[in-house]
């Protein structure tokens, strides 16, 4: 290629037109490209896809610069191909990478800022290894050295590092506050592509371990609208699909939720990381386990667990679902003997907590709520903390102090609304119905059963909408009316018309008048103003 035909590619390349400068450059071929185009070539090639071709692309690269003896070009190749290595699940390229890095160091003078690229594969290395006292230390080594040399790619990717590592060691507000600079430095412009990507998805990850569903949203956003200024960039879609789907499946938009996360198996395929698809899989589960397809749920778990992500707590909570308590049971059990921080409990105590209580286990179940709340205390995310209260007021219902579980289930209420989690709060709105029950507040229980399973039935959460109606159900329906007819019944003494009975109850206008004709051929009555009197003068309204 000539000399105008490599400037265009530059040019391209600056502009951010990624599939015009990797044409330009892949026709050249690799021995044509100068070492700074390689190092290009290898970041546009990573952004589309392509990653045979990016790791082509830093071996010569690195070849290059050993050839002109320059440890510092060649100590940047290897810390990327470690990486990139690691993250396509090829652990022994990804630690030989990592060693010929740390032997490159020892070429340079003490000051040199590829010393600090070196801390980080070392913080990385430590934390693959468990070993968080040695990440912790590497982790602060590589953001001095950045902050040192106003390097940006490195001062983001080590301070989004460090913050992660803070956040498991417990102190979430200052691992927050390091995320929070790391993402600032990105949002700003200042870090190239790739090291854009990957602190934009290390950090919403660890938002979302924490169940700060306010900052996922917002660095999400953020992450969209980066992608969306790249056309052909495949690299981080994954990722960003992932995160929409999560945060959409909080909110209730469970078909949306899985169509993202389809979209993010197919990115992950598409760029050669079917291993990181095991996330995509398993939030499948947990909304199929949701909505009562049992066995879909079941299989996106092992699809999980096949590419070596835990299944559980989800899978626990479907054979607890499917009445497999001893199942349940087991599994809970040994997600509690396994070592883990807060980071870690938050994410299992809750289903340990309805496991457990699903046993009689009320006293081990109210240790792990105390736990839940300190830790939810500790981490400041309403998410966490209304789970803990709803934790509490089950805890006290199973009990027996229906009284005392209210103020835990209100609050529960309350901080789900905030978090606009509309099937935590109908969860949480159910408990409160059966505790107010309990206390004899039949009428405000009623309501709060009824607002909760009209909820339910419209997110589809059709087994705990089946739930309610059991609930709900007296012990002896008049005239051989079944819930579901009771139910009818009761919103056409309401005076709602079928098309809204068929939106309230999530069903098909043709069903409901098949509930209406078989109430009225029951009730023996023609009408509904006949059907409405018969609802009144037998308590079913």
């Amino acid at each position: 290629m000539d000399v105008v035909g490599l400037e265009q590619a530059r040019t391209d390349f600056e502009r951010g037109e990624w599939t015009a400068a990797y044409d330009a450059w892949s026709a050249a071929g690799l021995n044509a490209l100068s070492v700074d185009e390689l190092d290009d070539f290898a970041t546009v090639t990573e952004l589309l896809g392509r990653h045979d071709e990016s790791v082509a692309a830093l071996q010569r690269e690195f070849v290059v610069s050993q050839d002109a003896r320059d440890p510092g070009r060649g100590i940047r190749s290897a810390f990327r191909l470690a990486m990139s290595t690691g993250a396509h699940g090829e652990p022994a390229l990804s630690a030989g990478w990592t060693a010929r890095a740390e032997g490159l160091a020892e070429e340079l003078d003490d000051g040199a800022v590829e010393h600090g690229w070196v801390a980080f594969l070392q913080m990385f290395r430590a934390i693959m290894s468990g070993d968080f006292p040695t990440a912790m230390a590497r982790a602060e080594a590589a953001v001095a050295v950045g902050r040192r040399h106003r390097d940006p790619d490195l001062s983001a990717m080590a301070l989004v590092g460090l913050g992660r590592i803070t956040l498991y060691s417990g102190r979430v507000t200052d691992g927050l506050a390091l995320l929070d600079e790391s993402m600032v430095r990105v949002i700003a412009g200042e870090c190239s592509p790739v090291f854009a990507g990957h602190v934009y998805c290390t950090a919403i990850e660890g938002c979302q371990e924490i169940s700060d569903f306010a900052r996922m949203a917002e660095w999400t956003s953020a992450l969209e609208r980066w992608c969306a200024e790249q056309p052909g960039l495949l690299a981080f879609t994954g990722q960003c699909a992932v995160h929409r789907g999560q945060l959409l499946r909080v909110r209730g938009e469970w078909g949306s939720a899985l169509d993202e996360f389809e979209l993010a198996a197919a990115r992950y395929r598409e760029v050669g990381s079917p291993d990181a698809a095991a996330l995509s899989a398993y939030e499948s589960g947990e909304v199929l386990r949701l909505r009562g397809d049992h066995a879909g749920a079941e299989a996106a778990y092992e699809r999980a667990a096949d590419r070596g992500f835990e299944p559980q707590p989800g899978l626990a909570l479907l054979w607890l679902a499917r009445g497999e308590q001893a199942a349940a049971l087991t599994a809970i059990e040994r997600l509690q003997a396994e070592p883990g921080g807060p980071v870690q409990r938050c994410r299992i105590l809750p289903a340990v907590i309805e496991v457990l209580l699903s046993d009689g286990q009320v006293d081990r179940a109210r240790e792990l709520a105390d736990e839940l709340h300190r830790i939810a205390d500790d981490f400041g995310c309403e998410a966490l903390k209304a789970a803990a209260a709803e934790a509490s007021g089950a805890v006290e219902l199973a009990g027996g102090d229906a009284a005392g579980a209210l103020p835990y289930l209100r609050k529960a209420n309350q901080l789900w609304a905030r978090s606009d989690a509309p099937y935590d709060r109908a969860r949480a709105r159910v408990l409160a119905g059966r505790a107010l029950a309990a206390v004899g507040d039949v009428e405000t229980s009623r309501r709060e059963l009824e607002a909760a399973r009209a909820t339910l039935r419209q997110l589809g959460a059709r087994p705990a909408a089946d739930q309610v109606d059991r609930l709900l159900a007296p012990a002896s329906l008049p005239s051989g009316l079944t819930a579901r007819e009771a139910e009818v019944l009761r919103l056409v003494a309401s005076g709602r018309s079928n098309a809204q009975i068929a939106a309230d109850l999530v069903l098909s206008e043709k069903t409901v008048a098949r509930h209406l004709s078989n109430i009225f051929t029951k009730l023996d009555v023609g009408s509904r103003t006949a059907a409405t009197a018969f609802a009144f003068e037998h308590g079913l309204v």
